[in-house]
């Protein structure tokens, strides 16, 4: 069977379910990281750095991960990734409630954190490379867009589930959230285990290297850093904006921002289940993507209460919705069966720079007024959705 034909034995439920564990356990921290940060004493651009390490590794390792998927298997390969993270998800976890305790420097508090949210993210860089991957070897052309869009409303639910349990546990301490949450990547680990074994076939020997600089990658991976980039700046600085902004306290933050990232999920959600429907090519999906979301952040750049704030999330949640599985699809379909891993993987590395930049761009902008990041990020995403689409890039949409 070719790798790019349906398997019908193949069944994506178990890996939706994974995507959906580590998605909450890891939008539930980003929802907490600004009070957290606060309340130890650690500055804006201390936090940024904290989520800007986990981009970097992920940026490092997607395309290893994606290769070696291309070489060894992708069940095993995931297996691998999601074993780590949940150990280094643990040691963030533990070290963080342990802090909240009181008695540590910031400066220990610092180092700790770069440390176990770094593990956390070179594991974790594993599992959407791979995943990705996986969806291209079973499902043609046609249908990849859609099942790109059903791993992506996975993800939003995450979105949606994991700061709302943060919001509703931190009325009791903003230890409790880090607690509950340890569960979740160990139910991953068991879902993907329900994997079939096989696939399809591997020879073990290294597969041709895909460059970096590939032409046939350049516009998703444009896409991909500018789009994670623009989140990013979302997640770092929102609990900081609901202090400074909204003049809320530390708590009333931590459930604001959750509230704010529950948005977002909801919009990924509806818009991604749209996506199904609509059918539409790559290319297209991205440009029109790209302007809801540049309105939904110049909205939240200009909000001073609650309900502007989300009505701004949610809006560029919808965007967002359709940009994230139309550029992993464009990406797929530019590329042949053996070189899945790797396109998934370089795309994963232009995700991960988004990462490492955009909360440290989001901190420094926040520095000149809380409303410049999202401004920032909004003219970014126009003038990327306006730029001509090259003519290989929209034969293989």
């Amino acid at each position: 069977m070719s790798p790019a034909s349906p398997a019908p034995a193949f069944r994506l439920s178990p890996l939706l379910g994974a995507y959906l564990c580590c998605t909450m356990a890891m939008m539930a921290f980003v929802a907490l990281i600004g009070p957290i940060a606060r309340q130890l004493g650690l500055p804006a651009w201390q936090a940024g750095t904290v989520v800007s390490v986990a981009g970097v590794l992920w940026m490092l390792l997607s395309r290893p991960w994606g290769a070696l998927s291309d070489r060894r298997g992708r069940r095993p390969v995931l297996l691998s990734g999601l074993a780590g993270f949940t150990l280094a998800y643990w040691g963030l976890c533990a070290f963080l409630i342990a802090c909240l305790q009181g008695g540590v420097a910031p400066l220990w508090v610092f180092a700790g954190l770069l440390l176990t949210r770094g593990l956390a993210g070179a594991f974790f860089a594993a599992v959407p490379t791979t995943g990705q991957a996986l969806v291209a070897d079973h499902f043609p052309v046609g249908r990849r867009t859609g099942a790109m869009a059903s791993l992506g409303a996975a993800n939003a639910v995450g979105v949606v589930l994991g700061p709302a349990l943060a919001a509703l546990l931190a009325r009791q301490g903003l230890w409790l959230p880090l607690l509950a949450t340890t569960v979740l990547p160990v139910l991953a680990l068991a879902l993907v285990w329900r994997l079939p074994r096989g696939g399809p076939a591997r020879t073990g020997d290294a597969a041709p290297i895909l460059p970096l600089t590939d032409r046939r990658l350049r516009r998703p991976m444009m896409v991909a850093f500018l789009a994670m980039g623009a989140v990013s700046v979302a997640q770092i600085t929102v609990g900081f904006f609901a202090i400074d902004r909204l003049q809320l306290s530390p708590e009333a933050a931590a459930r604001a921002a959750g509230l704010a990232l529950t948005v977002v999920g909801v919009a990924l959600i509806l818009a991604q289940l749209l996506v199904r429907r609509l059918g539409w090519p790559p290319a297209p999906l991205i440009r029109a993507g790209l302007l809801v979301a540049a309105a939904g952040f110049a909205l939240v750049a200009l909000s001073h209460d609650r309900a502007t704030l989300m009505a701004g999330f949610f809006v560029a949640g919808a965007g967002m919705g359709w940009v994230f599985p139309a550029f992993a699809a464009l990406a797929a379909n530019a590329v042949g069966p053996s070189e899945q891993g790797a396109a998934a993987g370089s795309v994963g590395a232009a995700q991960g720079l988004g990462i490492v930049l955009g909360p440290l761009a989001g901190s420094l902008f926040y520095e000149i007024a809380p409303g410049v990041p999202y401004a920032v990020a909004a003219t970014a995403l126009v003038i990327t959705a306006l730029w001509p689409t090259p003519a290989r890039t929209a034969q293989a949409a």
